[in-house]
């Protein structure tokens, strides 16, 4: 179902920030009489915070980040063997491990921050921190003493030298979780000022920039950092890592007189909780259209919603307690919450199905590993004289990405809404949808051209009478297509999902929302690792489908096995959608909840 906002059909072809707005309403935005772009974004009585004017110090706090982790990560592999002497069996788990908590404390950064210290400062320590874990990574290599490997001779390792290690990568992975966690939410939450429909209306062209930048920075990490480090050494390398975690902080931290900071909903695990015993401790509670609830004051939700009405019970007022409703200092907070604890549990349970739907996407886009091998045994050669590493075709998604995101917004929807002569906008759980047929289209790719690629290569072997071990003439852009479509998916899941937690989430769980959809990246990873080790040991009696021997392996078989679970999850898709229930635009706040929700102590 395509979502039509009223605005004017010209409306959607306008830039983000017009120079000037004649119009009374902009794409369905109540410009309450404005008449430049700073008034669209920002609203009286805080016209000197938030707003547009942050987003560069926010885009470059994460996009400096993602160019030095992700300009470290590729190459560590052969930093622990050469430099550290460690089996690539040891260094691969200590990787996996790094790579475990690289992706835990973003969802651990996010809960502390949206209970207790807010997204500033959590970016703040996060910031610090990875400057830290970059430093003394730096130092590791800086040091002679602090490896033991020199010359292609290496020494026992100390304790000293694997203290230093492993305390790098477990700052990094805390820093970089703390700075993840929470700058998507953080840009998000400068929008506050504007009025809240026009806030929704913008979310998605920012997390669509947002990712776009953090997808460039990854690029730019994985190439130019990575080709430091082999062109100049690790000292260089590790030291410009060091030094863009530091131009990452002073980026955000340059910001901050700018920056809107909302108030932290102290204790909201707690709150959680709390509703989870206080419905309980009332399970025999008849609910009627008589019941009374107990709302905060001044709250314009003073009755819960009819879903997960069981719930409901935990902001019911019994008889003994109406007397005591009215003072909160007596109001046991284990036996009676407020309609808005309710709503807020409700609607982390609501989305968790939807969540859950987007594990299988997570499992299709995590699908490098096999291309690899593939890539490693077909035609690299762009020319005589060069060949593009196999890994390096990973790029390939990354740049798909990268590039969908930019033309969507600036092409495809003025093009969408001039074929069909009005403006169309396609909300989140379309594009998420959408999303998911692409992953499906991307494994039944990968299949067709892995059968194609292992009935060349077994032909060429037959030819030959040896086996190829080096690239037949099969090129390996063959892989591009497929590599095209992971990175489309990824893009409309990412954004789109994003945009959806954000925006379905209350405020006070803005952090965590922001850290859903790499969870379930996590999640699908670790189910494509679970699925391969089970297809491993069921089909090894009668050859496996992901041996080692790429040709007597079956990787299409593995393909169209994920292909038919994206068609199993999409259909689940569809019914997680239909029973969560239509689109519904979001109540416009009003200024006196929007000056509430802002930080009073904000400098």
């Amino acid at each position: 179902m395509m979502v039509d906002p009223s605005d004017e059909k010209s409306a959607m072809r306008e830039p983000l920030i017009p120079n000037s707005i004649p119009e009374e309403k902009v794409a369905g935005c109540d410009l309450v009489g404005s008449s430049s772009a700073q008034d669209l974004l920002i609203m009286k009585p805080n016209s000197a915070k938030g707003g547009f004017r942050t987003m560069p110090f926010i885009f470059a706090n994460e996009a400096l980040l993602d160019v030095a982790n992700y300009g470290v990560m590729p190459n560590m592999i052969i930093y622990l063997v050469k430099k550290y002497g460690m089996e690539t069996a040891d260094a691969t788990q200590i990787l996996f491990l790094w790579s475990a908590t690289v992706y835990l404390f973003p969802t651990l950064c996010a809960l502390i921050a949206d209970s207790y210290i807010g997204k500033f400062w959590m970016i703040a320590f996060g910031c610090l921190i990875n400057i830290l874990g970059m430093v003394l990574l730096w130092l590791s290599a800086m040091i002679p003493q602090a490896t033991p490997c020199h010359e292609n001779a290496c020494a026992p390792q100390t304790l000293s030298q694997l203290s230093l290690l492993y305390a790098s990568l477990f700052l990094i992975s805390v820093g970089s979780g703390g700075i993840r966690s929470c700058t998507a939410a953080f840009g998000a939450d400068q929008l506050t000022t504007i009025t809240h429909k026009c806030g929704v209306k913008l979310l998605e062209k920012y997390f669509g920039w947002f990712y776009f930048f953090s997808s460039m920075a990854i690029m730019v990490g994985m190439t130019v950092v990575v080709y430091i480090q082999e062109t100049w050494g690790w000292r260089i390398g590790f030291g410009v890592a060091a030094l863009l975690a530091l131009l990452s902080a002073v980026a955000f931290f340059l910001g901050s007189p700018l920056y809107i900071r909302l108030k932290v909903k102290a204790g909201l695990l707690t709150g959680s909780a709390q509703v989870l015993v206080a419905c309980y401790r009332k399970r025999h509670i008849n609910l009627s259209s008589h019941t009374r609830y107990h709302h905060s004051k001044g709250s314009r939700q003073i009755h819960p919603s009819d879903n997960l009405r069981i719930l409901n019970r935990a902001c019911a007022i019994e008889k003994h307690e109406r007397d005591s409703v009215t003072d909160e200092e007596v109001i046991n907070p284990w036996r009676l919450c407020t309609v808005e604890q309710v709503e807020e549990l409700k609607s982390l349970i609501r989305v968790l199905p939807l969540w859950s739907s987007g594990i299988v996407c997570g499992m299709t886009v995590s699908q490098t590993t096999f291309v690899t091998l593939q890539a490693l045994s077909m035609d690299r050669h762009v020319t005589r004289s060069f060949e593009i590493p196999a890994a390096s075709l990973y790029m390939i998604s990354l740049v798909s990405l990268v590039l969908w995101i930019a033309v969507y917004d600036s092409a495809l929807v003025p093009l969408a809404s001039k074929a069909v002569g009005k403006p169309v906008h396609l909300c989140t759980r379309q594009r998420m949808g959408i999303g998911n047929v692409i992953a499906f289209l991307s494994m039944v790719v990968a299949a067709v051209v892995e059968r194609y690629r292992r009935n060349m290569s077994i032909t060429e072997t037959q030819l030959t009478g040896q086996h190829p071990q080096s690239a037949f003439p099969v090129s390996a852009l063959w892989l591009a297509p497929q590599y095209v479509l992971m990175g489309v998916a990824n893009a409309l899941s990412a954004v789109a999902q994003t945009q959806f937690y954000y925006s379905e989430l209350p405020k006070s769980m803005s952090s965590l929302a922001s850290t859903l959809f790499t969870v379930g990246l996590s999640a699908g990873s670790l189910a494509s690792s679970f699925l391969v080790s089970f297809i491993d040991s069921a089909t090894k009696s009668g050859g496996s489908w992901v041996s080692n021997d790429i040709n007597a392996a079956h990787y299409d078989y593995y393909y169209w096995l994920l292909a038919g679970l994206n068609v199993v999850n999409f259909a689940y898709f569809l019914v997680c959608c239909r029973a969560y229930g239509p689109y519904k635009e979001p109540l416009e706040l009003l200024p006196a909840e929007v000056d509430k929700m802002i930080d009073a102590q904000d400098p």
